[in-house]
């Protein structure tokens, strides 16, 4: 018994040393980026906000020296042998943001290259978070509000996927939470999403060496995920654009192991991987986005998301998620769905999402994890805004922009136009490496106060076929006209969840 309280004790005080450390070799400064707040009554303000790169991308070396704790997609056998052993050995350092990863920053606008040659080889993709000061994520809580920005997608091709979403971090990058975390959100620590990734190198303040696998030749996955509630405001290239709301069981970030990360089996963990999506391509018009379509991709435009709530209160539980768009001074509304069988809205509520799974044939996850309470209970604690550029080593983006699962029949199969064989890596790397997205304006506040434009009014057109009599019913949506407009020009040289498999 002395000797295992002993054990115990030497146990606990190695535990007590042990951190995520904060390196030296490299100054962490953090890209400027204006965005606004805005109101109804007295228009928007200017809030000096920046950015900072996730934690993930960044260099991870020996607290003593420049030797790396991470090469490839394998970590140090000496300074990595296990995960306690490894938090205290390695270090995160700072970030050059434009020459290394190809960020940039221009006023209220927000540059992310795909791929970026460097000293080192090369960097593929990126994720940042907005802060609202050096050590501190801006926390968003937009229920009754309206969530807005422009963006330029016209650089990004099938394979590709820009991506805007709310996760539910903890502000400071879990530093309080967990002391082994030195570094926190001056680093971009603390990331989760509702696929509840395990490529993340760190969670909670831990290494995730032990069980590690590679994935691909810079990156692979741990024993431990990372899972949050996740809102995908926008994920999209210039083919297909999705908005999918993901509930989880928890609160905040939360450690997973096994079946609770949703592996093996998909849908065995704590939270929802598919979402209720509503991408217009997928719900029947094909002709609504895309180049040349009704909200033209080969230039910039507006993307307006508002969260409407059953009191009309921002204490109100969470009913309906708005989509509309806004492009040469002209306010689009959303698609409508075309689908037989499911409501011909243009937005997505319980009644819109009950109705797709079913005729889709999707598993009911979304509504297994709570819908739409779960994920407006999580808005009202507030989520940290993700901005990122992405490609995807799991299954190419298909799900995005192409004919997915590639067995699938009946409705809800076709995402998009690109072809089968697209959005492979290795492919996409080469061919796309001069992509890039421009994210700008974002502007957050009261219902109709972050946008502008004249009223358009758009038909779209549903044909059902039964027993070999085809009928096609029309229905015409116009939007409304507001005269708001945000603080400050959007820039006139404006140049994601997330996902697994990261480079």
């Amino acid at each position: 018994m002395l000797k295992s309280a002993t054990l115990l004790t030497l146990s606990a005080l190695l535990a007590g040393v042990s951190a995520q450390n904060v390196g030296t070799y490299t100054a962490e400064t953090h890209p400027a980026l204006t965005w606004y707040k805005c109101t109804t009554s007295g228009g928007c303000a200017a809030q000096a906000g920046k950015v900072v790169l996730d934690a993930n991308w960044r260099w991870l070396h020996s607290t003593t020296s420049s030797t790396n704790c991470y090469t490839g997609n394998t970590w140090s056998t000496s300074l990595c042998p296990d995960n306690d052993t490894c938090t205290s050995n390695c270090a995160l350092d700072g970030a050059d943001y434009s020459g290394t990863y190809g960020v940039t920053t221009s006023g209220n606008a927000l540059t992310l290259k795909f791929v970026t040659p460097n000293s080192s080889g090369k960097n593929v993709g990126s994720r940042l978070y907005l802060m609202k000061d050096d050590t501190t994520y801006e926390l968003f809580k937009p229920l009754n509000q309206e969530f807005t920005f422009d963006v330029d997608v016209s650089q990004l091709p099938c394979g590709l996927n820009g991506a805007v979403y709310f996760s539910e971090m903890e502000a400071d990058g879990g530093m309080s939470a967990h002391p082994t975390n030195k570094a926190g959100a001056k680093y971009g620590t603390g990331y989760c999403d509702s696929q509840c990734p395990r490529d993340l190198k760190f969670i909670a303040g831990q290494a995730n060496a032990e069980g590690w696998t590679g994935t691909s030749t810079n990156s692979g996955v741990g024993n431990y995920g990372s899972c949050c509630n996740e809102m995908d405001i926008w994920e999209a290239n210039s083919i297909s654009a999705a908005y999918t709301p993901h509930p989880c069981d928890p609160v905040g970030p939360y450690k997973c192991t096994g079946d609770e990360c949703g592996q093996p089996s998909r849908y065995s963990g704590v939270c929802d991987p598919d979402g209720c999506d509503f991408n217009a391509y997928r719900q029947g018009d094909h002709d609504f986005y895309g180049p040349g379509k009704t909200v033209d991709t080969t230039s910039k435009f507006t993307i307006v998301t508002q969260f409407i709530t059953d009191s009309g209160t921002a204490t109100g539980n969470l009913v309906e998620i708005r989509r509309l768009y806004v492009q040469n001074g002209v306010v689009i509304a959303n698609a409508v769905n075309q689908i037989p069988g499911i409501p011909a809205v243009n937005s997505i509520t319980d009644d819109y999402c009950d109705a797709q799974k079913s005729v889709f044939g999707d598993t009911t996850s979304f509504q297994n994890h709570g819908g739409l309470t779960v994920m407006g209970e999580s808005l009202k604690r507030g989520g940290v805004l993700v901005l990122s550029i992405w490609d995807d080593y799991a299954v190419n983006m298909l799900w995005l922009n192409s004919y997915y699962p590639p067995d699938c029949t009946g409705y809800g199969c076709e995402r998009g136009t690109c072809p089968a064989d697209s959005g492979v890596p290795s492919d996409v790397e080469v061919s796309a490496a001069s992509a890039t997205v421009t994210y700008s304006n974002i502007r957050v506040g009261d219902i109709g106060s972050t946008y502008s434009g004249s009223s358009s009014t758009t038909t779209s057109s549903r044909t059902s076929t039964t027993g070999g009599t085809a009928s096609t019913t029309s229905r015409t949506s116009t939007t409304t006209t507001t005269t708001t407009t945000a603080g400050g020009a959007t820039q006139t040289h404006w140049g994601q969840c997330g996902g697994q498999g990261y480079t």
